[in-house]
């Protein structure tokens, strides 16, 4: 049985729904304004940023443009990383996530997603000119012997000597005067090695004795000429873009690197899946200092996150490197299966119909 407080409360309720039915007022649009929305948000700059008191940023004024067209009411809540964001949502603990929010598989099994809010992808940043380390001749000579490129010249080298070594011991062998003095294929091969190598780096003191065997050595010791300076040449060009660019030029030299990220985020499962150390951290400014610091290599994460920062906070100190790639949509995110979220993607496309999208993206991103 109701009790007298029960049957009170329904009566009310009726009659305060009936007021807003006659006013033309739907009842549910009255209840959300009256009961604010909980917007559970992640500073990310320029996505979520704070002035004050007070949030900005892209992903806040469209939010805040969205909820006006939604006639709602809200209050942010930040939380410390993406994936507390996530959870909160997906707990419904907080109606709606807004920061910058990549769109994946694996997400959209736990938590739906609006209609695209912007396209980006993943960027390399680097240290600058102004807080590079200074090389050293130590440094350098590794870097450069090391390096990829060497190997693959080496590995020509090694491969286009072997040829030449045995065409010089088949048709110069078993003479006191000639390459190998040997017929046996071992030892004899080793002394067509050796002279096949030498005429490659450098001028040999012996020719073969057989004619044919001569010309193919003067043909092989011009072509050694050619290749050394076509080697000398390359390792030239990359020591010098490693002393001006540093030896990280784009996504490809990330793994084995030590490379700063947000923790919980898509750049963070990248560099996992390319066997980079990653260093996950909770805020954009714990990674910057890594970098700066010099406890990082680079940094891989939003592109338009990390050339907001090179233009302003790390403008001179930091440099973005390689293309961007990787890309993705970023979206509103609501729980699984909420009515919400049609009304948002109705708002969404509102506001890219009549400008007000624009003029919000040409803010943040127009400059950058």
């Amino acid at each position: 049985m109701l009790s007298l407080s029960s049957v009170a409360a329904c009566v009310r309720r009726s009659a305060l729904a009936l007021v807003f039915i006659l006013l033309g007022v739907p009842w549910a649009a009255a209840q959300e304004t009256a009961a604010p929305l909980r917007v559970s948000t992640v500073l990310l700059p320029p996505y979520v940023m704070k002035d004050g008191d007070q949030l900005t940023g892209f992903s806040v004024e469209l939010w805040e443009a969205i909820a006006l067209k939604l006639n709602v009411t809200f209050a942010f809540e930040i939380v410390p990383e993406v994936q507390a964001l996530l959870d909160s949502v997906a707990s419904r603990t907080t109606a709606v996530g807004v920061s910058g929010v990549f769109i994946t598989a694996e997400r959209d099994k736990h938590v739906d997603f609006s209609v695209s809010i912007l396209n980006a992808g993943l960027q390399v940043m680097v240290p600058g000119k102004a807080t590079g380390a200074a090389p050293t001749p130590l440094r350098s000579l590794w870097n450069l012997v090391a390096s990829p490129a060497a190997a693959i010249w080496l590995g020509v080298a090694m491969l286009i000597i072997i040829v030449p070594a045995h065409v010089i011991w088949l048709l110069d062998r078993g003479n006191e005067e000639s390459v190998s003095v040997t017929r046996r294929y071992i030892p004899g091969i080793f002394y067509g090695l050796i002279w096949a190598t030498t005429a490659l780096v450098s001028q040999v003191q012996q020719l073969p004795r057989q004619w044919f065997a001569r010309v193919l050595a003067l043909i092989w010791m011009f072509i050694g000429v050619v290749f050394i300076s076509l080697y000398t040449a390359e390792l030239t060009a990359n020591l010098t873009v490693e002393q001006v660019y540093g030896n990280i030029r784009g996504p490809d030299d990330l793994s084995g690197r030590r490379v700063a990220t947000i923790a919980g985020s898509t750049s963070a499962e990248y560099l996992r899946s390319i066997n980079a150390k990653v260093q996950e951290f909770q805020l954009a400014e714990g990674m910057y200092k890594a970098l700066l610091d010099g406890a990082a290599d680079g940094i891989l994460f939003s592109a338009p996150t990390l050339k907001y920062f090179a233009a302003h906070e790390g403008a001179g100190l930091v440099r973005l490197v390689g293309p961007e790639f990787h890309k993705s949509d970023l979206g509103i995110v609501v729980p699984l299966n909420d009515p919400l979220r049609k009304r948002i993607n109705a708002a969404l496309l509102s506001l890219q119909e009549d400008g007000t999208y624009t003029t919000i993206y040409e803010k943040w991103f127009g400059g950058i």
